[in-house]
């Protein structure tokens, strides 16, 4: 029996370890590269000119305070030096976002012991989903304290840092849970506060790929 308990902790360490030696491998042992592009080097395009972009320049997240599940202040001042995962969902959302949740829940497995990782999630019913709804969700989704945030603030101010910000549709369905209209998208945001990589946040591989060059910023880093 301890042959086999030692056989498997040898077979889960090596499972572990597979990511990990994927990016040794691409980071040091080929001539190949995997590189994380940068997104809006070049600025963003504004077609319905609602945002007022800078032509030409790179697009950084805009500064923006909201309050966590803990009445607590979180914004662009906390992603300085960190990579943050963000998404926008609402509480009471009927379609895609408890799938995007439960997945975020891996993310947040994948990251647990990672202090240079945080997940921001962000409602767009703010009127809705107070502190206390979100810290409610918070822990339906087993979300860690300073790793996993759920965020409300102003409507017109999220609706805008959105659009804006993450460059994400979104519209506002005025208290009919069925009228609201988000993406699916998980923003992979890195250190300096620009937009990395979008990834389905309701498909498997589309998280894998998003945990995968995660790792690949944080230990690039």
């Amino acid at each position: 029996m301890k042959m086999l308990r030692l056989i498997q902790v040898m077979v889960l360490v090596c499972v572990l370890m597979i990511p990990v030696l994927i990016i040794l491998f691409l980071r040091g042992f080929s001539s190949n590269t995997y590189d994380i592009p940068v997104l809006y080097e070049h600025g963003v395009d504004d077609a319905f000119e609602e945002c007022g972009f800078v032509d030409g320049g790179q697009h950084y997240i805009p500064e923006f305070t909201f309050l966590d599940q803990n009445h607590n202040a979180k914004g662009r001042s906390d992603m300085e030096g960190k990579i943050t995962i963000v998404d926008f969902f609402f509480t009471s959302c009927p379609s895609i976002c408890p799938v995007m949740s439960t997945e975020m829940e891996r993310v947040q497995d994948v990251f647990r012991n990672e202090d240079d990782v945080q997940i921001f999630s962000i409602s767009i019913d703010p009127e809705f989903d107070t502190p206390e709804v979100l810290e409610a969700y918070a822990e339906r989704h087993r979300a860690l304290k300073d790793k996993w945030f759920f965020l409300t603030g102003p409507k017109e101010e999220t609706y805008r840092l959105a659009r804006c910000g993450f460059i994400l549709p979104t519209i506002d369905g005025k208290g009919e849970p069925e009228d609201f209209i988000h993406s699916d998208k998980f923003v992979l945001v890195d250190d300096s506060g620009r937009i990395r990589g979008y990834y389905s946040g309701t498909e498997r591989d589309g998280v894998d790929q998003l945990i995968l060059e995660t790792k690949i910023l944080l230990y690039g880093k």
